[in-house]
């Protein structure tokens, strides 16, 4: 009853916006208007068919599925949320976003029963540090929750504060001279079905070095997913 009194006091003074469109958010919406969730470019992908974001990695890494929630551009709501989330502390759009993909993905009940861990790419520690969380943690966390997988981050490691994404020539550079992401405990993985998580996709080069990585252990089975993939 408190609680709710103090909601809607906040509320008041510090009305709820929609990271969209910054219209006044009414009474059950959360983060997102009606119209911008109705908005969202949702993939329609799941890990049944294949799709695009398993073209992105043919012939890169062995991987046993890959999907993506959402269509990624420059402006557009999906920026907007993403940004929220990784630059102004919205940790909740991450479990917005995370609790809407588990309850698409558990529906597919070969995969429900498939996932062992899932693991988020992991941030460096100094950059862990400056930001206070990892961006992927809330997504993958409830991913995990409805997949009835354990949430792990504690396994994949960030070896240095670079940038992975956008410049594989860059990375195949600093890959010849040290590992840009270790394993802590690669017996821990041995036999696991994991699900690889990230925020976005863009041309792949993040999540093949992880799932390179990840590869080190013995017998693993290895899915990726994202919040977002770049068209």
């Amino acid at each position: 009853m408190l609680t709710n009194i103090l909601n809607d006091i906040n509320s008041v003074l510090a009305p709820r916006v929609c990271f969209g469109c910054n219209a006044h958010l009414n009474g059950g919406e959360k983060l997102l208007c009606t119209i911008c969730r109705n908005d969202l470019p949702l993939t329609d992908y799941t890990f049944n068919d294949e799709n695009p974001v398993d073209r992105i990695f043919y012939g890169r890494i062995n991987i046993k599925k890959a999907s993506s929630m959402l269509f990624f551009s420059e402006k557009g709501i999906v920026r907007e949320l993403i940004h929220h989330l990784k630059y102004k502390n919205q940790e909740e759009v991450g479990t917005f976003l995370g609790d809407w993909y588990g309850q698409v993905l558990k529906e597919n009940h070969e995969l429900l029963n498939s996932i062992d861990l899932i693991i988020p790419v992991p941030l460096h520690k100094k950059k862990l540090r400056q930001r206070g969380y990892n961006q992927v943690a809330s997504f993958a966390q409830r991913l995990a929750f409805h997949l009835n997988a354990d949430y792990v981050d504690n396994i994949l490691i960030k070896t240095a504060n670079t940038k992975t994404q956008t410049k594989k020539g860059r990375i195949g550079r600093w890959q010849n001279t040290k590992d840009l992401y270790t394993l802590s405990d690669p017996s821990y993985l041995k036999d696991k079905r994991i699900l690889l998580v990230d925020d976005v996709i863009t041309t792949g080069a993040t999540m093949e070095i992880c799932a390179r990585t990840l590869a080190q252990a013995t017998n693993t089975t290895l899915y990726i997913t994202s919040m977002a993939v770049v068209p």
